[in-house]
């Protein structure tokens, strides 16, 4: 199998896995250094979606660091099969997740704005984490 840029067990797929690991991070610690992020259901499943990215790829990170240091490739079947899957449920949730987030964005800042129940409304929206 050949050597792409960004293959599991190559210098630059650990640079991509750790970028992931650091940019989900940051979104985490963006979104809890807010107030009333915790008060709605779709802001605390993204804040677990980015966690669960987190852990996924400070993981393969640490793979790909492994197989730098001894030498290997991580070119089984078997294991890209499960970098794949790994990956592709990950992003899936996390696309739900910010999915989710901007349509509850766009309904309190857009559309209950007209609305004369809006304490009402919100009630039922409102959930702890």
């Amino acid at each position: 199998m050949r050597d792409f840029a960004g293959t599991p067990g190559t210098l630059t797929g650990l640079a991509l896995r750790l970028s992931q690991c650091v940019f989900a991070a940051g979104s985490i610690t963006a979104m809890t250094t807010t107030t009333s992020f915790f008060d709605f259901t779709a802001f605390c499943y993204l804040i677990a979606s980015m966690g669960l990215q987190v852990i996924w790829s400070f993981g393969l990170a640490l793979l790909d660091a492994y197989a730098l240091v001894k030498k290997k490739a991580l070119h089984n079947t078997v294991m890209l099969s499960l970098f794949v899957v790994g990956d592709w449920v990950t992003a899936i949730l996390s696309l739900a997740a910010a999915s989710a987030s901007a349509g509850v964005t766009v309904l309190y800042f857009h559309d209950l704005g007209n609305c004369d129940f809006v304490g009402e409304c919100q009630k039922y929206q409102m959930l702890e984490c």
